[in-house]
């Protein structure tokens, strides 16, 4: 490509959804309503396992960080979205990209990290329960999730350096309601060869790696509840660890649909509109199912509720 078609870019133009009026009528508010569900569910997650004593325990612990995830990573791009809807203008500077990008893939690349990290809490939770309090001290449990934080922030500010910093030619019309990457990276005139290499290893590292450490540990815990003896064990010792295998299968059948069907040519409306509804469903469900299978929660989130109202 010649320097001469090379442009300097200012901003970026997010089409979304910007064909069909209708469609952007319908999706405002579907989306207003899911995006503070996700914001009051996960928030709620939060302030429960804080206040209650009885759920400062590891499994709260990484619980809490999953909910600060959701409610940062779909904060990330929900409300510019929101706003897009409505205007004709739907525009975002280069920089506003630069940092929804990073900020998109920190959040959802550490989400895969400390699903595996809760995966093996519980495996040690119920596999090694006798040794549990020393093998997952707090201490861990610190290092663990600020190594999941920091070594994808790290990565993630790597990708977006060097897809950013590739020269971009002709328009600047992102074919999606978000900085996502690899929209991004089809408006560049450079070679993208060192950028899809580290996209191809983060990929590696943070999906069936994580995915396979995930496995092995339910794999070694349904090994160990079906050697327990009584109905009520098993019954019990399966239900600790129900909601975080639902919240994995919810995660990775999304990813897997999205990234692992085949490729059409064109863009399809209706991908995108999955692609929408998926980002943001998906942490809404979270607490829900936390709460739902989960009666400690339950019972703290009530305890809490039942104070609130005495206090009044």
């Amino acid at each position: 490509m010649e320097p001469s078609n090379r442009t300097t870019v200012s901003e970026f133009i997010l089409k979304g959804f910007s064909g069909y009026p209708a469609l952007e009528r319908l999706l405002f508010p579907l989306c207003s309503v899911m995006y503070l569900v996700t914001l009051l569910g996960n928030t709620a997650i939060v302030v429960v396992s804080i206040l209650d004593a009885r759920l400062h325990t590891p499994m709260y612990f990484f619980l809490g960080n999953l909910s600060i995830l959701d409610i940062c990573y779909t904060s990330t791009f929900v409300p510019l979205m929101l706003v897009h809807l409505l205007s004709s203008r739907k525009t975002i500077s280069f920089t506003g990209c630069a940092v929804q990008m990073c900020l998109s893939l920190s959040t959802g690349s550490t989400e895969c990290l400390l699903l595996a990290v809760m995966a093996y809490d519980r495996y040690l939770a119920i596999c090694q329960p006798l040794r549990y309090p020393v093998l997952m001290s707090h201490r861990l449990c610190l290092m663990l999730a600020g190594a999941s934080w920091m070594l994808c922030l790290f990565k993630s500010v790597a990708e977006t350096v060097i897809a950013m910093r590739l020269p971009f030619c002709g328009h600047h019309v992102i074919r999606h309601f978000t900085c996502e990457i690899l929209a991004v990276l089809k408006l560049t005139c450079g070679d993208t060869a060192v950028s899809d290499a580290f996209l191809l290893v983060g990929a590696i590292l943070l999906l069936p790696i994580p995915l396979t450490l995930i496995c092995l540990s339910y794999m070694l815990i349904l090994a160990t509840i079906l050697r327990v003896p009584s109905a009520t064990g098993r019954s019990k010792a399966f239900s600790t660890c129900s909601a975080h295998l639902a919240v994995v299968l919810l995660f990775y059948s999304t990813i897997i649909f999205m990234y692992m069907k085949p490729k059409s040519k064109e863009a399809r409306i209706s991908d995108q509109v999955f692609t929408v509804l998926y980002a943001v469903v998906t942490p809404m469900l979270n607490p829900i199912i936390y709460s739902l299978r989960n009666k400690e929660v339950k019972e703290a989130a009530r305890k809490a509720w039942g104070s609130r109202w005495a206090c009044r």
